[in-house]
């Protein structure tokens, strides 16, 4: 069984590897979707795979660091691509969360990474 929790922030960032003319190298900002996914037996006393209100305790302090914060400036991402976001993310939640298998970042609706474990 596998369950998703998702997770919205803003931020603002560059790319600083890309092209000078890429558009994204200037500082631009994102309504950022974080999807975590889960998977594991269902627990036949509670019924949950995992609590939901446990992922999102353990995902606060992460979303705390990243909501309304340049991306650049947080240890870890000075290039925060999606793909980049995705696994920092996965590392940063997976040893509290060991059933985590996948976190999807998406930048816009219609483009994100995804890290599976």
């Amino acid at each position: 069984m596998s369950i998703t929790q998702a997770f919205t922030f803003e931020a603002a960032h560059h790319l600083p590897h890309v092209p000078e003319t890429h558009r994204c190298r200037r500082l631009h900002g994102h309504s950022y979707r974080v999807e975590l996914t889960l998977a594991g037996e269902v627990d036949p006393h509670t019924g949950f795979v995992v609590d939901f209100f446990d992922v999102e305790a353990v995902f606060a302090p992460v979303l705390a660091q990243l909501d309304h914060y340049l991306l650049n400036d947080i240890s870890g991402l000075e290039n925060p691509t999606a793909e980049n976001i995705a696994l920092w993310i996965f590392r940063k939640v997976s040893p509290d969360l060991p059933q985590l298998t996948a976190v999807k970042v998406f930048e816009t609706p219609m483009c994100w990474a995804e890290y599976r474990a």
